[in-house]
């Protein structure tokens, strides 16, 4: 039966791999969580996620769609050239992809093979960082975690192939880069570790908000502490990201709406 206000997908389940639907479900999930948690911007914004065994394949979501109603079936397949390998019947709305979306993920995508998933965001808080000359401070726990952030500095709206080589300079290879003027980039090795990256990444760029509207001088740290802190977070010293949490967060959306796994 047709629910109002959800649109009738078809099922993408038999014209996809097990592997790619379960890439699928975890995705789909990944972007109902940055809407629940307060770091979407309508259908703005993109989330990609690798497809397992399919080098230089990726789904991303269609373009007009709101995070919060993502499923597994619209999400779109394609390949780094930009092409459509896959994609629902979507009626008359016809979606396609974002071409921001395309150029930045394409470009992590081929470059970085290893990541599994890239997010990324205009939160208010990230936003207001990117703005801020002296960037993200290391004065929380959390921000610490990001003591060693990349930076990207603002040429327009990411619509040229050009700004391809720049972006992958300043991410390195690290987990998150901050875009100048404009928002926040976070990889990582799974949907849920990319996820957790940018959970505390929100964290950080809030804290940081909060502690200097308060107009007092903010309390230093020192730089030894800072290292020793930020190598306790790193993938070589402790488990990965996502690993405990995922699970969890996927039972708390399956209590709030299954619909993300149709």
């Amino acid at each position: 039966m047709h629910k109002p206000g959800v649109l009738t997908i078809p099922s993408m389940k038999d014209r996809c791999s097990e592997a790619e639907w379960q890439a699928r479900i975890d995705l789909a999930a990944c972007y109902r969580l940055v809407d629940l948690f307060g770091m979407s911007d309508m259908m703005a914004n993109h989330i990609s996620s690798h497809v397992p065994g399919e080098p230089g394949a990726f789904l991303i979501n269609p373009y007009g769609m709101m995070y919060e109603e993502i499923t597994a079936s619209c999400l779109i397949k394609v390949n780094l050239a930009g092409e459509i390998l896959s994609k629902p019947d979507f009626g008359d709305l016809n979606y396609g992809i974002n071409k921001a979306g395309y150029v930045i993920h394409s470009a992590v995508h081929a470059a970085r093979p290893e990541v599994a998933c890239v997010i990324h965001t205009h939160s208010w808080a990230s936003m207001a960082v990117s703005a801020l000359d002296c960037g993200l401070l290391p004065i929380t726990q959390t921000a610490m975690r990001f003591l060693k952030v990349g930076y990207h500095d603002y040429q327009g709206v990411v619509l040229d192939t050009a700004e391809q080589e720049s972006l992958l300079r300043d991410l390195g290879d690290k987990e998150a880069v901050i875009f100048r003027n404009h928002g926040a980039m976070v990889v990582g090795r799974s949907v849920g570790e990319a996820f957790n990256w940018t959970h505390r990444l929100e964290l950080a760029c809030r804290s940081q908000i909060g502690a200097m509207s308060c107009n007092t001088p903010l309390r230093p740290v020192p730089p030894e502490v800072l290292e020793e802190t930020w190598n306790n977070y790193q993938p070589g010293t402790r488990r990965p990201y996502g690993l405990m949490e995922w699970p969890a967060l996927l039972r708390k959306l399956d209590r709030m709406d299954p619909g993300f796994r149709d």
